[in-house]
């Protein structure tokens, strides 16, 4: 990671969050650096030399590589690692004892592709608003939506929060009287593509994503995972943000 690295970036690396994740702990006083309690999330370290302690547990950086799990989440699975309703989670997917957690989320009705992984560094340079990660959504749309329709959600539609970037929009084939298409996002504003329809009058009967940046579903099973390529890994590659 360098000499001198953001305190957020080093718990990112070390697996504990997501870099954003990892600044709400840092802002509620839970990590000290050298016995002391540091809130300020611009703080750097040294992590040869500083000793990092979360809730006086000591963190380090992992001697063996991350874990990157591509998962195919079904419908009625939550995008997270527990789930106090007690619904299934996405983390009972994959192989047991693996500290991993989902970059960016797929809301309960949505199926298809959600990485799994214990690197924060990928986790940010996948979901963070600045490096515009495309991602690809199958749609089921009840009917046969219109070309107006479909400009209109290729040059963005008015949600609650603010206007929506141009979407890649394309009709896909026809499903008993329904529609099929595709669309490519830029942005992760939450249930997006639903919002999007619905501000349309466009009823999605299914949502599936099959592409985030460089990870395809491809044809993995629903429930199932694999690892990730080093093709995939190598593709979205990046240095420590500094």
């Amino acid at each position: 990671m360098g000499q001198s690295v953001k305190l957020h970036a080093f718990l990112a690396h070390a697996g504990i969050a997501s870099r954003r994740a990892s600044e709400e702990l840092i802002l509620q006083g839970k990590v000290c650096v050298n016995g002391t309690v540091v809130k300020n999330v611009a703080t750097r370290i040294d992590p040869d030399h500083d000793r990092v302690e979360m809730q006086g547990k000591r963190i380090e950086l992992p001697t063996q590589r991350h874990l990157y799990y591509v998962v195919h989440k079904p419908i009625n699975y939550v995008s997270s690692v527990s789930d106090p309703d007690g619904k299934p989670v996405v983390i009972s997917l994959v192989p047991r004892g693996t500290r991993v957690y989902p970059v960016g989320l797929l809301d309960i009705n949505s199926e298809g592709l959600i990485l799994m992984t214990d690197d924060g560094d990928l986790a940010y340079r996948l979901t963070h608003p600045k490096f515009i990660v495309p991602k690809t959504y199958h749609v089921l749309i009840a009917g046969s939506p219109g070309n107006t329709a479909l400009n209109a959600l290729r040059s963005g539609v008015h949600l609650s929060d603010g206007m929506t970037a141009p979407a890649e929009v394309s009709p896909l084939k026809h499903d008993h009287g329904n529609t099929w298409i595709v669309v490519t996002i830029h942005e992760g504003k939450n249930r997006q593509i639903r919002r999007m329809c619905g501000s349309l009058n466009l009823e999605v009967l299914r949502l599936i994503r099959v592409k985030m940046g460089p990870f395809e579903l491809g044809a993995l099973p629903v429930g199932r995972w694999r690892h990730a390529t080093e093709q995939e890994l190598r593709a979205c590659s990046i240095q420590d943000v500094r």
